[in-house]
């Protein structure tokens, strides 16, 4: 159920560069790190950067592709752990998301985050099909997983779904309480449990 794309094998130096991006990116945020910087990280010159991503921008998108295929992995493997349909797979996706923000989320979606940077996604910025791509298919996957639990409307509890967990991953972001992730799994597991009007 969990498809993990297949990502263009890199070169030594472009995985250098692209781990050095990504903590950056992650920890800075997009606009604030400039390419002098990730090279310098990444004990590269701006020429190997350049040559191998093309731009800063291919650059951004190489590091959300990469990000989630790391997520869906972690995905795939909680929900491995639960595998009969039912109310208790679609809160494994939450359960994924504790692990993950505990690991590797503190400041929250690095797609959110992305987004958050980007404008309106309406002029033509490489990295709004991206981060779009990535929402779609988590709502697609509580979709899924919605209806193989036997939802009366599928598709109305899965955006349910998606709102809890995504606005989780901004409140962890932005520090407002402690756990949201939990409080979200919480109101999820009390929607799951009464069908959708």
């Amino acid at each position: 159920m969990v498809t993990v794309p297949d990502l263009a094998p890199l070169t030594p130096g472009a995985r250098r560069v692209l781990a050095a991006a990504s903590e950056l990116f992650y920890e800075r945020g997009i606009h604030a790190v400039g390419v002098d910087t990730i090279a310098a990280a990444a004990g590269v010159t701006k020429k190997t950067l350049y040559d191998r991503f093309g731009s800063k921008e291919a650059l951004v998108v190489s590091y959300l592709q990469h990000r989630d295929a790391l997520w869906r992995k972690h995905l795939a493997t909680h929900l491995a752990l639960v595998p009969t349909p039912g109310p208790d797979r679609v809160l494994a996706v939450f359960d994924a998301a504790i692990a993950w923000s505990g690991e590797n989320g503190p400041k929250g979606c690095s797609a959110i985050n992305a987004r958050a940077e980007i404008g309106d996604g309406h002029d033509g910025h490489p990295l709004f099909p991206e981060v779009a791509r990535q929402k779609v298919w988590l709502l697609d996957l509580f979709t899924d997983l919605c209806h193989e639990a036997g939802m009366v409307d599928p598709l109305a509890m899965a955006k349910r779904m998606m709102l809890l967990h995504d606005g989780a991953l901004v409140t962890v972001g932005m520090e407002t309480f402690p756990h949201p992730v939990e409080v979200a799994r919480d109101v999820a597991r009390s929607l799951l449990e009464r069908p959708v009007r």
